[in-house]
């Protein structure tokens, strides 16, 4: 298994147990826990594979990835009392989701031909079109459109210097972690220090 698989992985579990978590805060049942499980762990490779045509999508017939979610919704499940209190926690689980899927994204881009702009691009949906899909199910603000933080802004952030770093010699793993890292300090610091972009 590759280190892009292990993230892959990694980003799967940590979003489905993203998404259900925020069933659980909005007081879903068991099944509406794991649509949005599903939708926050798939939605954004999702729509990343239809944009570049990619068939058949990231999660068709991947029965591993499909029970890392069944995972992530029991788990949240069987925590039953104080679930809603876990704000921080979603918080830092989504953090470090987008720094996973934005570092796999471009990557899974690139292998398919996209040009470094649109692979950036790929990225940043990758890592926010999941939990997108998953707040709108919520009847909730979505973090990608929420001020006074950067969300997307971080993803690109740490997609432009992981595609940057590509044109040195520094070894590919160890630049996909810097790209996740980089993405869940900067959605951190932003988050602490209410930092945004300007009004349109």
């Amino acid at each position: 298994m590759t280190l892009l698989n292990i993230i892959t992985y990694t980003g799967t579990f940590v979003f489905a147990l993203t998404g259900a978590l925020k069933a659980r805060k909005f007081e879903m049942d068991i099944f509406g826990g794991l649509v949005v499980a599903f939708a926050t762990a798939y939605g954004g490779g999702t729509i990343r594979d239809l944009l570049i045509g990619v068939k058949p999508v990231n999660w068709v017939n991947d029965y591993f990835a499909l029970g890392l979610v069944f995972a992530g919704a029991i788990i949240t499940f069987l925590l039953k009392e104080g679930v809603n209190k876990f704000s921080k926690t979603i918080f830092f689980t989504d953090a470090l989701g987008i720094g996973l899927f934005t570092a796999a994204g471009i990557e899974v881009a690139q292998r398919n031909g996209v040009n470094d702009a649109y692979a950036l691009i790929m990225g940043v949906i990758s890592a926010t079109f999941g939990g997108l899909i998953a707040d709108i199910f919520c009847n909730a603000v979505p973090n990608l459109f929420k001020k006074g933080e950067l969300y997307a802004t971080a993803c690109a952030i740490g997609g432009g210097f992981y595609l940057l770093l590509q044109n040195t010699n520094i070894d590919k793993n160890l630049n996909l972690l810097i790209c996740v890292l980089m993405v869940l300090l900067i959605r951190i610091f932003s988050k602490r220090n209410m930092l945004q972009l300007p009004n349109i």
